[in-house]
Formats: C-alpha cells, sequence, structure tokens
C-alpha cells in the first residue's frame, strides 16, 4: 500500500505542472481516437446504418402499402357486402313473388280440379238418374209382363168354370198370393 501511495504521489507531483494533467501525446493521443471513432462511425454508418436505414425505410413503405391495400380491399368489400346484401334482398323478394304466383297457380289449379270433379259427378248422377229411370222402366214393363200372364191365366180359369163373383174374388185373391206381394208392392 505504500508503494502505491508513493506512486500516487509522484503521479500527483507529475501532474502539477500540466492543465487538468494533459500532455501534448495524450492529446495527439484523444484526437487520433475521436478521429478513429469518427471514421469507424461513417465507415459502420456506409456499411451497417445506410443498409439498416434503406431496410428500415422500405419496411416502412411496405407497412404503409399494406395498410393503404388493406383499407382499399376492407372499402372493395364493403361495397361487395353491400352488393350482395341487395341481390340477397332481391332474391328474397323474388323468392316471395315466385311463392306467391306458385300459390295463385295451385289455388286455380284447385279450382279447376274442383270444377272437373263438380262436373263429373253431375254426368255421373245424370247417368245414374237415367239408369235408374231404365231400370225402373223396365220394371214397370215386367209387372205389365206379370199381370198380363195373370190376367190371363185367370182368363182361362173362368173361361174353363163358371165362377160367381165372390169365386172370382177368392181366385184373384189366390193368384196374387202365389205371385207373391213384392211384384205388387214394388209400384
Amino acid at each position: 500500500m505504500l508503494d502505491l501511495c508513493i506512486g500516487m504521489s509522484s503521479t500527483v507531483a507529475v501532474l502539477e505542472g500540466r492543465v487538468f494533467g494533459l500532455d501534448a501525446q495524450l492529446a495527439v493521443g484523444i484526437l487520433v481516437q475521436a478521429i478513429a471513432i469518427f471514421l469507424l462511425f461513417a465507415f459502420l454508418s456506409f456499411i451497417l446504418f445506410e443498409p439498416v436505414k434503406k431496410v428500415l425505410n422500405n419496411r416502412t413503405e411496405r407497412i404503409k402499402n399494406d395498410i393503404e391495400s388493406a383499407r382499399r380491399d376492407k372499402e372493395e368489400a364493403a361495397k361487395l357486402k353491400e352488393e350482395y346484401d341487395g341481390k340477397i334482398q332481391s332474391a328474397d323478394t323474388e323468392v316471395q313473388e315466385i311463392l306467391s304466383e306458385a300459390r295463385k297457380k295451385a289455388k286455380k289449379r284447385e279450382n279447376d280440379i274442383i270444377d272437373e270433379a263438380t262436373e263429373e259427378a253431375a254426368r255421373v248422377k245424370n247417368r245414374a238418374s237415367q239408369e235408374i229411370e231404365l231400370e225402373k222402366s223396365k220394371a214397370q214393363d215386367e209387372i205389365r209382363q206379370e199381370i198380363i200372364k195373370v190376367a190371363t191365366a185367370m182368363a182361362a180359369k173362368i173361361i174353363t168354370v163358371s165362377l160367381s163373383e165372390q169365386q172370382q174374388n177368392d181366385l184373384l185373391e189366390e193368384t196374387l198370393k202365389e205371385m207373391g206381394d213384392d211384384t205388387w208392392l214394388s209400384r
């Protein structure tokens, strides 16, 4: 420690004759180092800082362009959305019109089918009425034929036997019973 104290005292003695302890050699060394640092800074700025600055500027430009492109894309997407919304709205309207038209056509077709069915039912009813009248007419003809047969049979019996009026009535009643009540009651 003593050596250190002695060394310091001699340094203090040496420094007393100089301003701030600077000598010419130290000033030249500082100047050379400053020039070297400046040259190093210039060299590094040319080699590193300028390319980095250029990359950063390019990146900034690219980001600005991307932001502008995104803004344009967003505006275009908004326009397309409005256009598609309009198309969807018009498609919905068109669907409603088509459905309405289909309902009208279905209702008209339903009415046509009902009218056709009503007409067909009327034709069937008329045909059935005609057939009923024809069958009724046939039945009446058959009844007349039966009456003629009964009358002929009675006439044959009356001719063979001369009967009194009471006997004739009894004979008529008997003949009617033989033929059956259904034939005479259906008239």
